[in-house]
């Protein structure tokens, strides 16, 4: 189960307690009292990995470590260690508490999201030329403390949208080295699904119905992930009595949701032409003529349509 959209709370640490106490050492005199260490901080970093916000389906808190607080004989607390917290590249920071969002967009990216406190002063920096044997001591501060929802968006070059069962799946397989589920009824695909073709990433994307903006079928939990795909490649099943009403339902559906989404390039592909004869097959081609000079026949039993979608690709990735 893909992981996608979760709230958490944070807390960094907090800083340790300045010591107040004075030297011990024979002969001499004055304070001696040790800082507080720093509170770690909490850091996220980008990964590939897709299903990394899986480790907080359950653990929905998370907390750095305390600096550890001051001792005699100038001894400082050490300092909390930071905690590293991986997330998938394409995440949406949210911050419940400031407003304020920010995003992972590269792998190996690291934010500072939460900072940990600050540790107190001993005895020994309250010193000064009218009190000598100072008392006054610090207590450590708070780390920060926030509501987070984080909110993965897929970042992918080339985004495969249409209708439940038209053969999305299937390609990516053929042309990548991803094993997603296929078989011969709607909503086989229930996640994305992610292939690399050479220096291009490939996302699957589970298939969409009428009324998916709105919240029908698998609704608008997978809209969000075309939001960030560079290029459309629109699947339409040659099955299909009426391809051009196919078509309209899902660039509909992408308009309701982002209108923006229909200024991206697309390719259409009609999608399993073993199923029809030459005749019937270009009489579909031609149904579609008016709305895109882009129309691709392909079937993963033959190979020449293949190395077609591939040579496509490859120059998607030269203009990349």
């Amino acid at each position: 189960m893909l992981i996608d959209d979760v709230k958490i709370e944070i807390t960094a640490g907090h800083g340790g307690k300045g010591c107040a106490s004075f030297n011990k050492n024979l002969m001499s005199l004055g304070p001696a009292g040790g800082s507080g260490g720093h509170g770690g901080n909490i850091i996220f970093q980008g990964v590939s990995d897709l299903n990394a916000l899986g480790q907080f389906r359950y653990k929905k808190q998370i907390s750095a470590p305390n600096g550890r607080d001051g001792k005699g004989q100038f001894c400082d607390g050490p300092d909390g260690k930071d905690l590293l917290v991986k997330i998938p590249v394409g995440t949406v920071i949210h911050n419940l508490d400031t407003e304020k969002d920010s995003e992972i967009t590269k792998v190996g990216q690291e934010i500072v999201i939460a900072k940990g406190g600050q540790g107190g002063r001993g005895n020994f920096h309250f010193r000064s030329a009218k009190n000598t044997s100072p008392t006054e001591f610090e207590e450590g501060k708070a780390g920060e403390y926030f509501n987070l929802r984080l909110e993965l968006k897929l970042i992918a070059d080339v985004g495969f949208v249409g209708l439940p069962n038209v053969g999305k799946s299937s390609l990516l397989n053929e042309i990548t080295n991803a094993s997603a589920k296929v078989a011969n009824y709607q909503f086989t695909t229930l996640e994305p699904n992610l292939g690399v073709h050479y220096g291009l990433i490939l996302a699957d994307i589970p298939g969409l119905i009428e009324g998916a903006s709105t919240g029908k079928g698998l609704g608008i939990k997978f809209l969000k992930h075309v939001e960030r795909t560079k290029i459309f490649f629109h699947f339409l099943s040659v099955e299909s009595e009426d391809l051009v009403k196919d078509y309209d339902i899902i660039r509909k559906e992408l308009q309701a949701y982002n209108p923006i989404l229909l200024e991206k390039p697309e390719y259409i592909f009609i999608s399993k032409t073993d199923m029809v004869s030459p005749a019937e097959l270009e009489k579909k081609i031609k149904s579609l003529k008016k709305l895109s000079s882009h129309i691709i026949p392909i079937s993963i039993h033959d190979w020449d349509s293949l190395q077609k979608v591939k040579d496509l690709l490859n120059e998607i990735e030269k203009e990349k």
